[in-house]
């Protein structure tokens, strides 16, 4: 029998990080919130591939919340963390972050949770790793 090894969070956390340029939003200048997922999505489906080690595709997306808007020039920070494994599929925390250029503080503008699929070299789902908890004290 083939034994799967686990693996920890901190083994996939994915950071992605974008500047909203006016392509990217509304005529009042906001992000738009179909762009963020989009960003959301490539994050999580990073961090689901690199768990795995295999093509990883979405699955669903629960509830997405935004929370405050970002605008033009913003820089986005979207950190993607595994937060649960199953037999052939992951769930993966997605926030996403706002900051001014001139300012150093990030605001949390959206988080929601992705579900993804393993699929091996016919497109059929396959078995992943396990999840090890991570103990580790949260970072400040």
């Amino acid at each position: 029998m083939d034994m799967i090894k686990t693996k920890s969070p901190g083994e996939s956390e994915t950071i992605k990080t974008e500047v909203v340029c006016p392509n990217d939003t509304n005529p009042m200048g906001i992000l738009q919130g179909g762009r963020l997922v989009a960003w959301m999505d490539i994050a999580a489906a990073v961090c689901a591939q690199t768990h795995a080690g295999k093509i990883c595709v979405t699955v669903s997306i629960d509830r997405v919340d935004f929370k405050i808007p970002a605008k033009i020039g913003d820089i986005i920070t979207i950190k993607a963390v595994i937060t649960r494994s199953f037999k052939t599929s992951l769930e993966i925390h997605v926030q996403s972050y706002a900051r001014k250029v001139k300012e150093s503080v990030n605001k949390l503008i959206s988080d929601a949770f992705f579900r993804f699929v393993a699929l091996d070299d016919k497109g059929k789902p396959t078995t992943v790793p396990g999840l090890v908890p991570d103990v580790s004290p949260p970072k400040k």
